[in-house]
């Protein structure tokens, strides 16, 4: 069973905060500092541990992180967000669990970032973890699928930009220009996701290596010599981040039926 006791709901609500931070930070550094987001998700990371009490903010994304990576593992466990067991249903579970195991490495980022100085390159994390892939038997192949995936997240994210059917998870309460954020920001994720996908196809299907590999922060940085698409996508990103942060506050957490078992939303 998810534990249902406002200890998960703050936690959660801690894991929007924290993807509030982090996509903040990051359209943030990459329309005011080119050599910092060159750095990829390091440069954020290191952004915010110069800041005064930043080991401080650096512990309250690793927890928060980890958190929201356990809300989105709960998906595919519970199908606390009522999805379903059809084709569909267990392909937004699935997506959740990718969700999860991207938010918890930020999380381990941020971590090391807190206890030691300068932290680890999280651009070579990732490489470390693409060329392991890779010295396996259909290594290339595992890469160039999740590759795929990426991309179909990345449509994803597109559709709720546009559709707006995210505010079905969202509270009355939330601000007028809720929609309007959700929109812009959920399309600025696709265009990066969209990167991150072509990075693993390169790398699983292409022969271009682990180094093809990229981040979240890597990803922005490879379109920093394309203008205007550049200074959009940051500035969506920033506004992604504005609006995980009304969402740390008007997201509907989900909850079990004590009676029934049936994944059931709050109404408040």
């Amino acid at each position: 069973m998810v534990d249902k006791s406002e200890k998960f709901n703050w936690l959660v609500r801690a894991g929007y905060l924290s993807r509030a931070i982090l996509y903040s930070m990051l359209g943030l550094i990459a329309l005011s500092s080119a050599g910092a987001i060159s750095k990829g998700t390091d440069g954020i990371f290191k952004a915010i541990e110069d800041f005064p009490a930043g080991t401080a903010i650096l512990w309250l994304m690793v927890i928060g992180l980890f958190g929201y990576s356990l809300f989105r593992f709960a998906s595919p466990i519970f199908d606390i967000e009522n999805n379903g067991s059809d084709a569909k249903g267990w392909a937004k579970r699935i997506g959740h669990a990718g969700s999860g195991v991207g938010h918890a490495a930020l999380a381990l980022s941020a971590y090391q970032f807190a206890t030691t100085s300068g932290g680890t390159s999280g651009g070579g994390g990732a490489e470390a973890a693409a060329s392991g892939v890779l010295s396996m038997a259909f290594g290339g192949t595992v890469l160039g699928v999740l590759g795929l995936i990426f991309f179909i997240v990345a449509a994803v994210q597109f559709k709720k930009g546009i559709s707006g059917d995210f505010m079905q998870r969202i509270s009355g309460s939330a601000p007028d220009f809720t929609r309007t954020l959700g929109g812009i920001g959920f399309s600025a994720r696709g265009v990066v996701y969209g990167v991150v996908g072509w990075s693993l196809i390169q790398a699983g299907f292409m022969s271009g290596g682990a180094e093809e590999v990229r981040t979240l922060g890597d990803a922005l940085a490879d379109l920093a010599g394309q203008g205007a698409i550049f200074t959009i996508t940051a500035a969506g990103l920033l506004i992604f981040g504005i609006f995980s942060l009304i969402l740390a506050r008007y997201r509907i957490i989900p909850e079990l039926d004590r009676d029934q078992g049936v994944p059931q939303f709050r109404t408040a």
